[in-house]
């Protein structure tokens, strides 16, 4: 229920700033169509999300037998907590990292980076599986995805505000728009903060609730603890090569050490997080 509101809240306030962007971009006319791209977007999102999030970082599915041990573990830890075995994914790129995605438990999905499967030892890697199957089991798959998915429209639509402003303006008449050029330039850099700020709001809450839950399916919190302290130093190495409207959905910041976006860190702090997991030991 709590995450039904959450997801109802997102939805509106990511509409808003879509129509806001809209109302900048075209007036009232814009404002129209920035709505109806709101709802498709609201219906996509939600249908969706997932596809395009694996698609954006060209997961591809495995199936138990190409990795046995892998899918051994997902299955384990579903049945422990549950819930149907979600399908198993696997992301080419060296940066080790992990996320979950869909829309309920019935059509969820865990999806690992082959640097993750090569970094952490078998107990440090069923930490990392437990903390997403807390994701699925708490419900957050889909309220994760959304935000992705909304997020990343909204920074191309403030892009579209950005260049409206350098090549012309918004194209309404100047005493119709007290804001004119001025007020898309303000949009444009505003609209993706406030997007993210949004996601920030969700994500670093429901980190510390799925490390709990997460420790408790895989029966220990040592083996996630530890993989958490890997996971922030090798991706501070090997940062992976990803959107930011994305970068809540990993279970460690993938844009570590790459920008600064660290200042809009959708994560909380792994040094809390590992504290408060061994806090539950």
């Amino acid at each position: 229920m709590v995450n039904s509101i959450k997801t109802a809240l997102l939805l509106g306030g990511l509409t808003g700033l879509i129509m806001i962007i809209g109302r900048f971009f075209g007036g009232e006319q814009g404002m129209i169509i920035a709505f109806m791209f709101a709802l498709v977007m609201n219906f996509g999102s939600y249908w969706f999300s997932d596809k395009i999030v694996l698609a954006i970082y060209r997961a591809n599915p495995v199936s138990p037998s190409d990795a046995p041990e892998l899918h051994r573990m997902v299955s384990q830890l579903a049945t422990h907590a549950g819930l149907p075995t979600p399908r198993v994914y696997i992301i080419p790129s060296e940066s080790p990292n992990a996320f979950a995605t869909g829309r309920n438990p019935k059509h969820a999905v865990v999806a690992v980076t082959q640097g993750i499967l090569q970094l952490l030892d078998k107990e440090e890697l069923r930490g990392v599986l437990a903390h997403e199957m807390a994701h699925i089991k708490n419900r957050d798959i889909l309220i994760s995805s959304i935000a992705a998915t909304l997020a990343g429209a909204i920074m191309i639509l403030a892009n579209m505000a950005r260049w409206a402003a350098i090549f012309g303006g918004s194209g309404r008449d100047d005493e119709e728009d007290s804001g004119g050029i001025v007020g898309l330039i303000a949009m444009s850099i505003l609209a993706p903060i406030a997007a993210m700020l949004i996601q920030m709001a969700i994500s670093r809450a429901r980190e510390y609730i799925a490390d709990a839950t997460g420790a408790y399916l895989a029966g220990t919190p040592t083996g996630l603890a530890n993989a958490l302290r890997r996971l922030a130093e090798a991706s501070r190495l090997i940062p992976m090569h990803s959107e930011p409207y994305t970068a809540h959905m990993f279970i460690v910041n993938p844009l570590s050490g790459a920008t600064l976006m660290n200042l809009f860190s959708t994560h909380p702090p792994i040094e809390d997080r590992i504290r408060r997991l061994m806090g539950y030991s």
